[in-house]
């Protein structure tokens, strides 16, 4: 599916900023990863603790809803799937909401999404980036600094939350942030799921 340009977008070599509410400041010795949930029990994880965990190098499209899509962004972060393999799941786990910061508060952003459609190396909590002719660099703080998730490319960019603090695991889809002011629950680019 690379570089296939979903309706209603244009191809923009940058990567546009965009967020809501205030940028992050990260502190490594107070900036915590919960996994929570319907799960047997929670784990809270701290920031050397996540960047200890298998990495892998993906090269992820990104489409926004705003209608710019990138092409070509290579990536290194920590798969989802290697966060799932630290707690043990209730039966009938199916969706997962992915938090962030909002405004001081850790878990004030959320984006729902379908657990199964992550486990590939395309679903990966990011913190270093390059372009096709770049070097590797940290992603700033503007794009999610110390850890952004960054869905794959069958999901509108909205889904991948900034400053990402936990996963919930979930029976039941549940709206998160954007879904809850009336965007798409399944937000697929190329059916043009922008809007409930």
């Amino acid at each position: 599916m690379g570089n296939q340009l979903p309706p209603g977008q244009f191809e923009t070599t940058s990567w546009p900023i965009l967020h809501q509410g205030d940028v992050y400041k990260f502190n490594d010795e107070t900036w915590t990863f919960k996994l929570f949930g319907e799960v047997i029990k929670e784990r809270i994880l701290s920031y050397d603790e996540v960047m200890k965990l298998t990495k892998a190098v993906s090269t992820i499209d990104m489409h926004c809803v705003t209608t710019w899509s990138k092409f070509g962004t290579t990536f290194e972060g920590i798969p989802l799937r290697e966060l799932l393999k630290l707690v043990e799941v209730n039966d009938d786990v199916k969706y997962i909401k992915i938090y962030g910061y909002y405004n001081g508060d850790p878990y004030g952003y959320s984006a729902n999404l379908p657990l199964h459609a992550l486990l590939g190396d395309d679903a990966l909590f990011v913190y270093r980036w390059k372009d096709v002719d770049g070097d590797w660099q940290d992603i700033s703080p503007k794009h999610g600094y110390p850890l952004r998730f960054i869905p794959p490319s069958s999901f509108y960019l909205w889904k991948g939350s900034k400053w990402a603090t936990g996963i919930e695991f979930m029976k039941e889809d549940e709206a998160g942030f954007w879904e809850e002011l009336g965007y798409s629950m399944t937000a697929n680019p190329f059916k043009e799921e922008r809007y409930r």
